[in-house]
């Protein structure tokens, strides 16, 4: 099991990296973690849902995802209500004393989803969450130390050197660990370290003579890794600086509720392209395109978005010749209006959209989740030029939008396989929506429309491919860490 000293200390890039360096060992490895808070949210082959991050150790692993590598997902949906989704379902929306009251209820569900892991996989690696020594969490905990104990698990603790502190981060949290707690604990991993090694070298000795356990490497700080955030913290970073030289502005609208940024990371990845996340009207500027992300929270965040002065600004900029782009919610707040009569979202039984498109949304009570390939049918603008007619991605929403210009046809296989109309796009290209989150993952598409706005490729050639980003990041990992430690710790022989 990997612990933090706090959320963002580096557990689900460990895991991640882990899964890739044991299975490329030949062992077979599953990613585990009993319970997620995140709107990033991935869909399994079967149409259940688990957290972005667990899909992406699984795939850093080889494997399929599935609904027991995340048994449980909460999805918030305001400050303290969130929809809880158990075993890749939608089970409730609860408050959060609500949820507290019911913890307990979902621990078998935690339990037996490990237990099949366990039976199915040689090693399982299980990631916690936040610190495992919020106190006053404790007493309803089923994503730390409990499930720890319950699997006998040795632990490793990560802390984030680059926050400062470290010593504090480490060394308190083993303090603070229980006798039966700390004889799990096996190892420390110090995470984010810039500057050079040897400096740190008597750190190495305090923290074994002080923790009594041994440090198990020291992991240097890693820029661009190329793997998925789990949630929307890593957002909180600065945004990059401008880079001298020709360049596409691009503003994602960060919303409240924002869900599935990850969308925008290969674009964010293209040379020539400053991608940034704006949540005031004072830091809109002057893009040359506006992306109105997935949200968890349409309605509401609608409200916001007019609220902070920045729906006035997306259609200022659109008249003025700007791109406009919404995905999932971001594609519903185009339209023309959103309906809720049966209140999915909100009290409001109807609010009026952007208008940038003529279309109209109804939610419905029916979650939509599929992994899908998408075919073009429309050639407004840019599509034009697009010359990859199968695109491949997935869908998360609730609501049912009548788009007057559907450009996609969407393709649901399995038992029941179906055909739906998607999307929808101005007659000169420049305004357009979808569902599908992952669409700019299909390299011809992003290029294409980045193509449009001016976009030159100043480096031509392949974007670091998933794959390629598991093998670089298990590298970087595999090279800081004592393996032969590690593998001690764990107990796999090969």
């Amino acid at each position: 099991m990997i612990v933090g000293t706090s959320s963002s200390a580096g557990k689900s890039l460990l895991v991640t990296a882990l899964c890739r360096i044991f299975a490329r060992r030949g062992l077979r490895v599953a990613p585990f973690k009993a319970q997620n808070m995140s709107n990033n949210a991935a869909v399994c082959p079967d149409g259940s849902e688990i957290g972005r991050a667990q899909a992406t150790q699984a795939a850093a692993a080889g494997i399929l995802p599935g609904a027991e590598m995340n048994p449980i997902l909460l999805k918030p949906e305001a400050d303290a209500r969130s929809q809880v989704i158990v075993m890749g379902r939608p089970s409730a929306t609860l408050s959060a004393a609500a949820y507290y009251k019911r913890k307990q209820e979902l621990w078998p569900v935690v339990t037996a989803a490990l237990d099949h892991l366990r039976k199915e996989y040689d090693l399982v690696i299980i990631e916690g969450a936040g610190s495992p020594v919020e106190l006053n969490l404790q007493a309803h905990d089923i994503v730390n130390l409990p499930v720890a104990l319950y699997a006998s698990a040795p632990m490793l603790l990560v802390g984030d050197i680059d926050r400062g502190g470290i010593f504090a981060q480490l060394l308190g949290t083993t303090w603070l660990l229980q006798p039966a707690e700390r004889a799990l604990l096996k190892g420390y991993v110090v995470n984010k370290f810039r500057g050079d090694p040897a400096l740190f070298k008597d750190g190495f000795s305090l923290l074994e003579e002080k923790g009594g356990v041994p440090v198990v490497g020291m992991l240097p700080y890693l820029h661009n890794s190329g793997i998925p955030e789990e949630d929307a913290v890593a957002l909180d970073q600065p945004d990059a600086q401008p880079i001298p030289g020709h360049q596409i502005d691009i503003a994602v609208i960060r919303l409240p509720h924002i869900a599935n940024f990850d969308d925008f990371d290969s674009l964010a990845a293209e040379n020539g392209v400053r991608l940034r996340y704006v949540t005031a009207a004072s830091a809109f500027a002057h893009p040359q395109a506006v992306i109105i992300p997935g949200t968890k929270s349409t309605i509401s965040d609608l409200l916001w978005l007019r609220e902070s002065g920045l729906a006035a600004l997306i259609n200022h900029a659109a008249q003025k010749g700007a791109a406009v782009v919404g995905i999932c919610g971001g594609y519903q707040m185009l339209g023309r209006q959103i309906n809720d009569p049966l209140h999915v979202e909100s009290f409001l039984e109807a609010i009026e959209g952007l208008g940038l498109l003529p279309h109209t949304t109804e939610f419905r009570g029916a979650k939509q989740t599929h992994r899908i390939h998408a075919a073009l049918s429309g050639s407004a603008g840019w599509l034009q030029g697009l010359h990859e007619n199968c695109l491949s991605g997935y869908e998360i929403h609730m609501g049912q939008t009548n788009s007057a210009s559907p450009w996609l046809t969407i393709q649901r296989r399995g038992e029941n396989p179906v055909n739906v109309p998607d999307g929808g796009i101005s007659p000169d290209g420049r305004i357009w929506g979808c569902y599908i989150h992952g669409l700019f993952e299909n390299e011809n598409l992003r290029r294409a429309w980045l193509a449009s706005l001016g976009w030159r490729n100043p480096t031509p050639g392949e974007l670091l491919s998933p794959r390629q980003a598991y093998e670089r990041l298990a590298n970087h990992v595999e090279q800081a860490l004592d393996m032969d430690l590690l593998e001690k710790i764990i107990g796999v022989d090969f």
